[in-house]
C-alpha cells in the first residue's frame, strides 16, 4: 500500500506512485489476484447500470488542482524492490484468527478518521475486509518479498505517513493496528480524491456513472490508489485507473468475497 502525499500501497498493499513503474519508464499492471481469490462472476457478468432519476452522471475527471492544505505532506519514499531470490513470502509471529482479524476490520472501519474536517468519510466495511483478502488472504503475519506486511499489506513508508500525518503510533506489525493503518489510508485517498476531483464529495458509489471498474470515479480511484499508488492515478492528465483488473477484482470482492461470511 504506497502513496501520494500520504502513501498508497505496495502492489501486494499499497504502493508509492513510482513503484509501478520499471525501469524503463513503462507502468506494468499487476495480477489482480494476490493471497486471497477473487469470486467467479457468473455467465451473465456484465452489470447494467440502474437508470434512475436519482442516478448521477458519469464522473469526468477534472484538472488536477492543488489538493488542501491538510492533505499535503512529503510522499513516502518509494519501496525497495524485492529481495533478491525472494520467490515466497515468509511469515513472522503466530497468525491471528480468523474472528480475531474479522473484529479487526470491523473496528478499523468503524472508525472517523477525519472527525473535524471530514466527520462523514466512513470507510466501507466491506472495501477494507475485501482489500485485506485481496492483499494477504487476511494472513496476519505475512510479510511479502517487495515489504508488504501483515492484513492490509502496509509498506513501512505508509505506516510512517499515516502515523505522522494523524498523530498516531500504530505499529504494522501488530494486526489490530495493522488494520487500522490500510483503513486511515483509504480513508486519506478518500477525502484525496473527493477534495481534488468531485468538489468534497465523499460517495463511494458502484451504480450510475461508476458501474464500470474501468470508470474514473471515486471508489475506483480509492482502491487504485491502494495498490499503484496515488501518483499513478492522480496525473497531469487527469483522474486515470492504471490497473483495472485489481480494481475489478477488489470490487467482486466487496460483494461476493467468502471473506465476508466469516
Amino acid at each position: 500500500m504506497a502513496g501520494c502525499l500520504e502513501q498508497t500501497p505496495s502492489a501486494t498493499g499499497g504502493a508509492p506512485p513510482d513503484s509501478a513503474v520499471t525501469t524503463e519508464g513503462t507502468q506494468v499492471e499487476p495480477l489482480a489476484q494476490e493471497w486471497g481469490a477473487a469470486p467467479t462472476p457468473s455467465a451473465s457478468a456484465s452489470p447494467t447500470p440502474k437508470k434512475s432519476p436519482t442516478t448521477r452522471p458519469p464522473a469526468k475527471p477534472k484538472p488536477k488542482r492543488k489538493p488542501p492544505v491538510e492533505t499535503q505532506l512529503p510522499p513516502p519514499t518509494p519501496p525497495k524492490p524485492p529481495v533478491s531470490g525472494c520467490t515466497s513470502p515468509k511469515y513472522e509471529g503466530t497468525a491471528a484468527t480468523r474472528a480475531q482479524v474479522k473484529e479487526a476490520l470491523t473496528a478499523a472501519a468503524g472508525r472517523t478518521y477525519w472527525p473535524t474536517s471530514a466527520p462523514s468519510i466512513k470507510v466501507p466495511v466491506n472495501l477494507v475486509k475485501a482489500t485485506a483478502w485481496q492483499e494477504s488472504g487476511w494472513q496476519s503475519n505475512i510479510i511479502a518479498c517487495d515489504g508488504g506486511i501483515g492484513l492490509m499489506q502496509v509498506m513501512p513508508d505508509t505506516a510512517a505517513f499515516v502515523n505522522q500525518r494523524f498523530g498516531k503510533s500504530y505499529d504494522i506489525r501488530t494486526y489490530t493496528d495493522n488494520a487500522s493503518l490500510g483503513a486511515n489510508y483509504l480513508a486519506w485517498l478518500i477525502k484525496y480524491f473527493g477534495d481534488v476531483y468531485f468538489e468534497g464529495d465523499y460517495t463511494l458509489d458502484t451504480s450510475g456513472g461508476c458501474a464500470s471498474h474501468t470508470a474514473p470515479c471515486l471508489v475506483n480511484a480509492v482502491i487504485a490508489s491502494y495498490n499503484f499508488g496515488f501518483g499513478a492515478v492522480d496525473t497531469d492528465a487527469g483522474l486515470v485507473i492504471p490497473n483495472p483488473r485489481y480494481v475489478e477484482n477488489v470490487r467482486a470482492l466487496m460483494t461476493g468475497c467468502e471473506c465476508l461470511s466469516f
